[in-house]
């Protein structure tokens, strides 16, 4: 040894599960600094990868040279285990977990806040070793409480758990659950909270819809806390200042850019039809006094998704005939103003459509460049 050469002492030795050491199991399996003794049959159910890999074992061994010394084959002693690399103790104790319970033991345990952890790990671990079965039983699980469940107050996960949940729907490709996980994370940034960490994740992962919204969510916390939040880095930062210039632009030009109105094949004024449409719409937005939009609340000048959504529920009172009638004719260019009456939802779906519009293409304006 080279003198001055630091000397490594001997890890941790290893230490057994307390559950899942199972006296007369017959295979050792070592994940992490934890030894589980289980039985084989248990391991090779569902034609998981393990069926495999014993298939193998067995073969191997039947092409030995007889003359080779006798040794433990690995798995049979703590001394040479199976050693999982790349898995938590916690992911093979859910797994062990979930192939040994009754079913009745598992409907007991099953109050999820505190196995919502379990339950991902189980999926995580039945994903890598194809226990098909395990895995859509242990996603469901997930997508049926994170479904039903509201995103504050005692029944919401912890933000990490909701990032793992995130990211184990991307890596299954479980749809039900990645909406489930979106709907989660649309909440949270409703109420301003982890709208870092949603655009960390939405960003990693390549969640488009998820990723706009959570750049417009902190956008409107305003610059002083993007410039402060130590979660967001430069680039992150610009494309807040491109989002922030972008759509203040869109805002200036909404009074004038109504949704395209189609008309019902009875409407014969169609171009009166259309002018009484856009009178409405600049109504809502109109700088004088307010407007509708400003009598209702004060709006960040580049809020264009509330100021959408306002317009949406503007025109639905107007359709419905629960706000008073709006002389229309003040609008400027409006012209004879009267809109035919079986135009009237198509204008409320144009309203919608808009409101669709917008949220889908929030990310393209929180560009790289400003």
């Amino acid at each position: 040894m080279m003198a001055g050469t630091p000397i490594v002492e001997d890890e941790t030795p290893p230490t057994r599960d307390i559950t899942y050491y199972i006296s007369d199991g017959n295979t050792v399996l070592q994940v992490e600094n934890t030894l589980f003794r289980v039985h084989r049959s248990m391991l090779v159910k569902d034609k998981s990868t393990f069926d495999s890999m014993f298939s193998l074992d067995a073969y191997t061994q039947n092409t030995e040279d007889v003359y080779a010394p006798s040794n433990f084959t690995e798995g049979e002693c703590d001394e040479n285990p199976i050693r999982l690399h790349g898995d938590k103790a916690d992911e093979f104790r859910a797994l062990a977990w979930a192939l040994y319970s009754l079913p009745a033991e598992i409907a007991v345990s099953m109050t999820i806040q505190a196995n919502d952890l379990q339950l991902i790990h189980l999926a995580r671990i039945a994903h890598k070793y194809q226990f098909r079965s395990t895995e859509m039983w242990a996603l469901s699980a997930l997508t049926q409480f994170h479904s039903n469940s509201p995103a504050s107050g005692g029944g919401s996960p912890p933000v990490q758990n909701l990032v793992q949940i995130t990211e184990l729907s991307i890596l299954c490709e479980y749809e039900p659950l990645r909406n489930a996980a979106v709907a989660k994370w649309n909440r949270l940034l409703g109420e301003g909270r982890a709208v870092a960490v949603a655009i960390g994740v939405a960003e990693r992962l390549n969640l488009r819809k998820l990723l706009g919204l959570a750049y417009y969510s902190m956008m409107l916390k305003g610059r002083e806390v993007w410039d402060s939040d130590p979660q967001l880095n430069a680039r992150q930062r610009v494309r807040l200042l491109s989002g922030h210039y972008n759509l203040i632009k869109l805002c200036e030009d909404l009074p004038n850019t109504p949704p395209r109105l189609t008309h019902d094949s009875s409407c014969i004024r169609k171009g009166k039809c259309k002018n009484a449409f856009g009178a409405l719409w600049k109504l809502v937005f109109t700088t004088k006094e307010g407007g509708l939009v400003g009598q209702v609340m004060k709006l960040q000048s580049a809020d264009l998704l509330a100021k959408v959504m306002l317009a949406e529920s503007v025109v639905r009172a107007y359709v419905e005939g629960n706000i008073p009638q709006l002389d229309l004719s003040s609008v400027e260019g409006a012209g004879e103003v009267q809109m035919h009456e079986k135009c009237l939802p198509i204008a409320l779906a144009a309203a919608q459509d808009k409101v669709k519009e917008v949220q889908e293409h929030l990310v393209e304006w929180f560009s790289d460049v400003v």
